[in-house]
């Protein structure tokens, strides 16, 4: 269980994780692509794109949106978008920052893998089991009667 001192630091290594990616998408805009804002890619089963996510990931999006529940998915779309538009977009996932579906494949593996990583450190950090899941699965496990408190991970992802 991630208490709420270490609750608010896991937040703010999480929070410093996405500036830094979107200090690395700025620096190398060209290679990252430009969004239009178009929703395409929010679109999961048109698209033909999953999103993955890890626990520090929905941790830090229920802290920030003061929730104890997280949107599911009733469709192949993301919850949090309406229309065309991002409704958590300040606080978007790790994957939603780094793609971009004009951006250069090789270095958004890259950032990928790097923030993967991180990401990876904080969970060992906060003692998380580390787990890149579909968002559908992450978001159910996560409201999950279980789990519907932003304190702490989801007791399935404390499994070996």
């Amino acid at each position: 269980m991630v208490g709420e001192a270490d609750r608010d630091r896991l937040i703010a290594e999480v929070a410093a994780l996405y500036e830094w990616i979107d200090a690395q998408t700025r620096q190398h805009a060209a290679r990252a692509g430009r969004c239009n804002a178009c929703g395409a890619c929010c679109d999961f089963t048109t698209y033909d794109h999953r999103l993955f996510v890890t626990p520090p990931e929905l941790i830090y999006l229920a802290a920030r949106l003061n929730a104890k529940e997280l949107r599911q998915m009733t469709s192949g779309r993301c919850p949090y978008q309406e229309g065309k538009n991002c409704m958590v977009h300040a606080h978007r996932f790790a994957s939603c920052r780094i793609f971009c579906c004009k951006g250069d494949d090789a270095f958004q593996n890259e950032l990928s893998e790097a923030a993967l990583k991180k990401l990876k450190a904080i969970c060992e950090r906060f003692q998380i089991p580390y787990r890149y899941r579909e968002l559908g699965s992450a978001l159910r496990c996560f409201s999950s009667d279980t789990c519907q408190s932003a304190e702490a991970p989801c007791p399935a992802d404390r499994e070996g």
